[in-house]
């Protein structure tokens, strides 16, 4: 099933609220993740599991859940399916004027608003602050509007006092889409998720949105800030990161799943993009349950 519209996500909170919560106990639920975008911000706590991270044109993999921090109209993709393995899925929803225009301009609110300006470059957050704001956005669910607004100023409280977060777009966002875009660029996504395993040609790809070759690598590049070959070969290394941290396999035989037909060439771009060699991942992996 190819999604044909969605960029723009249209988000409707509950009557007598402004912040939406949604809670997803079916790990089956997004079999096929998507690209889109909406004027929320938005707060996911992937409680366990692991899998992989596609927001604005960084992409990563986390392990062992998630918690990030996603600004206002930032793409991204949905973080979990049927391969995820989490218990839970919990979603919070806001606009950055939910509690009036200059309410986060108020000096008391000074360190949640630059949380929020950190948040439209999305922020993974790690280590205690993982678990223990995790559990508070898990009770949500079940609070009045009042309390729950209370509870959601806390934990954004708590966040922004939080030094247990990576930045993951730290060069900036050159994302620029147009609803229009959409069956494009959600056709080259699915594309990719579907072959990255084999040679995926300039032509091939470019012939798929019917584009010539020229015409479809400026596309790509304005759209995603890097070149095809590059978001190709991302998309591998993280899901070498997956396999290297779920699977015993070798990491010569993970290097050929993933795409990559030179063994030397996996190594040298895996400790470009991770900061480690597939070995050394590994290793620390075993020591360290918890993922950063």
């Amino acid at each position: 099933m190819i999604i044909k519209k969605p960029i723009f996500e249209q988000i409707n909170p509950a009557f007598g609220t402004s912040i939406t919560v949604r809670q997803y106990r079916d790990p089956c639920r997004n079999k096929l993740p998507y690209w889109h975008i909406h004027p929320e911000m938005e707060l996911v706590y992937v409680n366990g599991g692991s899998g992989k991270r596609h927001i604005g044109n960084q992409l990563s993999y986390f392990n062992n859940g998630d918690l990030i921090f996603i600004g206002a109209n930032l793409p991204h993709y949905g973080f979990t399916d049927r391969l995820t393995g989490n218990r839970s899925e919990t979603i919070l929803q806001m606009r950055e004027d939910f509690l009036g225009e200059y309410f986060f301009s108020i000096p008391e609110m000074a360190l949640v608003k630059k949380l929020i300006e950190r948040a439209r470059k999305g922020i993974a957050f790690h280590g205690k602050t993982k678990r223990a704001v995790g559990k508070k956005i898990e009770k949500l669910i079940d609070r009045d509007p009042y309390d729950r607004l209370l509870k959601v100023l806390a934990i954004l409280k708590q966040l922004a006092a939080s030094q247990e977060y990576t930045l993951l777009n730290v060069d900036g966002f050159a994302l620029e889409i147009e609803p229009r875009d959409a069956d494009r660029i959600n056709k080259v996504y699915k594309y990719v998720r579907e072959n990255f395993q084999r040679p995926i040609s300039l032509d091939e790809i470019a012939d798929t949105v019917s584009m010539t070759e020229p015409a479809f690598c400026r596309y790509f590049k304005k759209i995603s800030g890097k070149t095809f070959t590059k978001f190709v070969n991302e998309y591998r290394l993280v899901h070498a990161s997956k396999l290297l941290s779920e699977s015993s396999s070798s990491i010569t035989d993970v290097c050929y799943e993933c795409g990559f037909n030179n063994f030397s060439h996996f190594n040298k771009q895996f400790k470009r993009f991770i900061g480690k060699s597939p070995s050394d991942y590994r290793r620390e992996l075993t020591k360290v349950m918890d993922g950063q």
